[in-house]
């Protein structure tokens, strides 16, 4: 039996050593894969910017035309607006009736534009902060007013490549 013993031991040890071989070489070939890999691809930003400026473009065209359905065609399904002094308005449907509702105004005017553009490294969600001027009927006096201020909007690439406003805030200026 104690032959027997001394036969295997070295049997084992081959084995043993063939086995982390093994384990090594599957080890390696695993991580040069893995190295292998494509890194992700590099956001354009400055294309980012340029889509998001033309974006604004039209926005402010469809202001000019009172488009009602251009205005809120610029918004996601489940976006939120927040004009200055008004309750949040959510979902693409209540902020097409918004909308509508000062696309009707005989002296709307606006025309805003960004101050600054920020996109995140992952190339599908971006803001614009910029100012505005605003040109609406006063309910009270039923005369044109003009009000300025400030907006933040944050903007989401959809599943198309389309961008389009899933958070819109707006904050009038200091008092004149």
């Amino acid at each position: 039996m104690g032959a027997m013993v001394r036969r295997t031991a070295p049997r084992r040890q081959k084995g043993a050593i063939k086995m982390t071989i093994k384990v090594f070489i599957v080890a390696g070939v695993m991580l040069a894969l893995s190295a292998c890999q494509q890194a992700p691809a590099k956001v354009d930003t400055a294309a980012i910017e340029k889509q998001l400026k033309e974006g604004e473009a039209r926005w402010n065209e469809a202001y000019r035309k009172r488009d009602a359905a251009a205005l809120a065609g610029a918004y996601a399904d489940d976006a939120a607006l927040a004009n200055p002094g008004a309750a949040l308005v959510s979902g693409k449907e209540a902020i097409r009736k918004e909308t509508a509702g000062y696309a009707a105004d005989p002296n709307l005017r606006v025309q805003f534009a960004s101050d600054r553009i920020q996109v995140a490294a992952s190339g599908d969600l971006a803001y614009t902060r910029g100012h505005y001027s605003l040109t609406m009927t006063d309910p009270k006096t039923t005369k044109p007013t003009i009000s300025t201020g400030s907006y933040l909007t944050v903007w989401k690439k959809q599943p198309d490549g389309t961008w389009k406003a899933v958070e819109d805030f707006i904050t009038p200026g200091p008092a004149a």
